[in-house]
């Protein structure tokens, strides 16, 4: 009977991860929700200042506030996705997780798309945006759905292409995360890190047009060959500033160690770290921050590295309509 009722378990489960990944893939904007924890919903929402009304626009801020409110004063934070402004919010791509039986918010992620111009061309990058979690849920393991889920559901569904990302922090702890779930990562303490001329490219327009994005007021500096935004907490994330003995550390010595030598704390320093999720990084995300045991984490990473030997070369050279390395698209195709 108790293998009988696993197996009906499992099935269930492949079932809501099966919708999960066809609606990811059918809709034109994503709205998605899905059980990742026992007792917990995650809900992923796509640019909700253009696809929401405006009641339910309302209740998703809502929801970001309330987890805000258990971390920080209230009127704290100002900018971003709380000002509560389409044109922000047609932006973002929001994360929230919440209690199935009651609906109560304890977490969420909040990322922003940035148009920026990459060797002449227009591009995207994905910023990781804010994390917030309600301290009464901290320790259930929501790390893994906070800072890698939409990443990864975005990578796949847009063809398995690499995204750049870029990520705005002072914390030893998210400084690691980054450094080990994506690839290509800069500034980072691992061997071989380094800037290219694409990451420069890609610093100096964030930090010309998108300070916004991440609570950076103009009169913050920017130490280019570091990566590192002085004075950084000056335009409407007051709040977030965190002495080094206050920041959450790495389990990694080596972040701490970094974080601290590159960073003034009491001026109020970040790092600006960009990097990309590509095949590599989402197979690192799938075996070492989904938890262990799980089917669907299982069946993905097998399906990535047979796309990866086999298939996906072939896909990307078919597709006319976008580029794929020194090839370009047909007239109308995007980049």
């Amino acid at each position: 009977m108790a293998i009988g009722t696993q197996i009906r378990s499992a099935v269930g489960k492949l079932q809501g991860y099966a919708a999960f990944w066809l609606k990811a893939f059918a809709q034109p904007t994503i709205d998605l929700t899905l059980r990742t924890h026992e007792g917990l919903s995650t809900r992923i929402v796509e640019s909700p200042g253009r696809a929401l009304g405006e009641d339910d626009l309302e209740r998703l801020v809502a929801q970001l506030r309330v987890v805000a409110g258990k971390t920080l004063p209230a009127g704290d934070l100002t900018y971003g996705i709380f000002s509560g402004e389409r044109e922000r919010l047609a932006r973002a791509i929001v994360t929230v997780i919440s209690e199935e039986a009651s609906g109560r918010p304890v977490a969420f992620n909040a990322l922003s798309v940035m148009p920026v111009e990459l060797d002449g061309q227009p591009s995207e990058v994905t910023h990781l945006g804010l994390v917030m979690v309600d301290p009464a849920a901290q320790g259930q393991g929501l790390s893994w759905v906070l800072y890698g889920l939409t990443a990864l559901v975005l990578f796949i569904r847009g063809g398995l292409r690499p995204k750049w990302i870029s990520n705005v922090t002072q914390v030893p702890a998210v400084c690691g995360m980054v450094c080990e779930t994506f690839s290509d990562v800069f500034p980072s303490p691992q061997a071989g890190s380094r800037a290219s001329f694409a990451h420069l490219q890609l610093a100096r327009d964030i930090m010309r047009r998108h300070r916004a994005v991440f609570g950076v007021g103009d009169e913050a500096g920017f130490d280019e060959p570091r990566f590192v935004i002085t004075d950084a907490y000056t335009g409407g994330s007051d709040a977030l500033k965190k002495s080094f003995d206050v920041a959450p550390k790495h389990r990694d010595e080596q972040y701490n160690a970094f974080c601290q030598r590159e960073l003034d704390y009491a001026r109020g320093d970040d790092l600006l770290q960009i990097g990309r999720i590509d095949l590599a990084a989402a197979r690192r995300y799938l075996t070492s921050e989904v938890p262990a045991g799980s089917m669907p984490a299982l069946l993905a990473t097998s399906a990535l590295l047979a796309l990866q030997r086999l298939v996906l070369p072939v896909m990307h050279w078919m597709n006319d309509n976008k580029a794929y390395g020194i090839l370009r698209p047909r007239r109308g195709g995007q980049p």
